[in-house]
């Protein structure tokens, strides 16, 4: 699961990585970019909590293969993509079929992991996405030197073929082939206040983290004047913050009793540490700017981890892949809002509002759930 998520953000943040260049060959703007983000966002959205109400009824083997199949196939396929039409329509299909990778996940750590490691486990299986953003700049850049950039999505395409082959042959374990009832319970109810308190906290909470990853590319070509062939020395950087964060806010969970108190001061940490990320657009320094964006993917763990535990914490285990899907749907629901906001304020050079637009999310998501969060 964890090598699955690393797949799905090289798929997703091969474009982010290698965007100037497209938008340079392809005319796009950067709002026009950033509405094919918000389409793959919103098919993400749709995908997350139908992946996980299928992966919950046929188990994580089948739809698996499915769900990857097709994303699969939308990457490699971006290779021909030749404008924006073209490029909103893969994105969407790519969209739909990532759905299922962090609902896949957290199925997959709930049959197979006791309930006292389970906390690491999700860090463990999420952190993929984090090592995936890692590593994207240090592939695809190459490759981009070396024969363009539609050669770097029919690699995207390459490695999720393998991995489709290796998961045919371990998923056949017993515990992966099917989908066992881990424990009764009624259905999630949407008059419960405290799927929403989940809900806002997860997306708003982690707004930061899509905006990190899908600007960081053109803020530091267009403000730092950096080459696209020399992005990819900087863009490790960033996602290397979300990939500790996971492990760090994991680990601090595990040590803790799984308590709403708990979940609460931790969320009311998070928030205290996301408000510098408000001041980034004041920073002239590289290292600084670069070290600041590393602080805002770190500090997202503190809401995403602590939001799952906290769902699985109040509803049933069975319901574990509608949960993951809610949350990494609504996540990308705000991402589909904000962005393209964020992209029309960035084409006017008006950084400081962009960034002050997300570092507001956190907030108001702490606020809402602390309204939210009762029985």
């Amino acid at each position: 699961m964890m090598l699955v998520s690393t797949i799905s953000y090289v798929d997703r943040n091969t474009l982010a990585v290698l965007i100037p260049t497209i938008m340079r060959e392809t005319g796009l703007s950067v709002e026009q970019y950033s509405w094919v983000v918000s389409g793959f966002s919103v098919a993400y959205m749709v995908g997350n909590p139908l992946w996980g109400r299928l992966l919950d009824r046929w188990g994580v083997r089948l739809g698996m293969l499915v769900a990857v199949g097709i994303w699969t196939a939308a990457s490699t396929a971006h290779a021909w993509a030749y404008g924006f039409l073209s490029l909103l329509l893969l994105r969407v299909v790519l969209g739909f079929g990532e759905g299922a990778t962090f609902p896949g996940a957290l199925r997959t750590v709930v049959q197979t992991l006791p309930e006292t490691s389970r906390a690491r486990g999700t860090a463990l299986s999420y952190s993929g996405g984090a090592l995936g953003a890692i590593i994207t700049p240090w592939v695809v850049t190459p490759i981009f030197r070396a024969y363009g950039w539609p050669a770097a999505f029919l690699f995207t395409g390459g490695i999720g073929a393998l991995w489709l082959a290796w998961w045919a042959w371990l998923s056949r374990r017993p515990d992966l082939r099917a989908a066992p009832v881990i424990e009764a319970a009624a259905p999630v109810s949407w008059r419960d206040p405290r799927i929403w308190a989940f809900i806002v906290i997860y997306s708003f909470g982690a707004a930061p983290l899509g905006f990190v990853l899908y600007t960081s590319s053109i803020y530091l070509s267009r403000v730092f004047q950096i080459a696209q062939g020399d992005l990819g020395y900087y863009l490790w950087i960033p996602p290397l913050g979300w990939e500790v964060g996971y492990f760090f806010w994991g680990w601090y969970l595990d040590l803790r009793p799984a308590t709403r108190t708990t979940y609460s001061r931790i969320f009311a940490l998070g928030l205290v540490l996301s408000l510098p990320f408000a001041f980034v657009p004041q920073i002239t320094s590289l290292p600084l700017l670069l070290f600041a964006l590393f602080f805002a993917m770190f500090t997202t763990g503190a809401f995403i981890v602590p939001a799952i535990g906290y769902a699985t914490l109040i509803f049933s285990t069975r319901q574990t892949g509608l949960i993951a899907g809610l949350g990494a749907g609504s996540f990308s629901a705000v991402t589909a809002v904000v962005m393209p906001i964020c992209g029309r304020l960035f084409d006017q050079r008006d950084y400081a509002s962009a960034f002050l637009l997300v570092t507001a999310l956190p907030v108001l998501g702490y606020g809402l759930w602390r309204a939210l969060d009762r029985d």
